[in-house]
């Protein structure tokens, strides 16, 4: 049986190719599920037009199939809704503030928040 912890932890070491965070910090796995060997992941790209997604999506199909008990990788990308640096975790977050100066999702709303 596959660890989900193990999954994330694999995924936090595939970085967006422009931005320095990884996806999953960044908010790009929206769905994980783990079969016992089989693990299945939603994802998405910050842009539907970013030239990078296919190779973002490669990285994380073989960053997970890197994790021990792994047998059958499934990741399937999801454009619509479009992504939000509202989907950032606060990890995500705090990493942007430090990188950029400001908080994205509350310069994303506008400073309502």
């Amino acid at each position: 049986m596959v660890d989900e912890s193990a999954v994330v932890k694999a995924l936090k070491t595939v970085y967006d190719v422009e931005i320095p965070v990884n996806v999953y910090d960044l908010g790009l796995i929206r769905e994980i599920r783990v079969d016992g060997s089989r693990v299945y992941v939603k994802m998405t790209w910050t842009s539907p037009l970013c030239p990078y997604g296919p190779l973002m999506t490669k990285m994380v199909e073989d960053a997970i199939r890197g994790v021990k008990g792994v047998k059958e990788v499934s990741v399937d990308v999801e454009l619509d809704p479009p992504w939000t640096p509202e989907e950032l975790t606060e990890d995500g977050r705090k990493q942007m503030e430090m990188l950029f100066g400001r908080d994205a999702v509350t310069r994303w709303l506008g400073g309502q928040k």
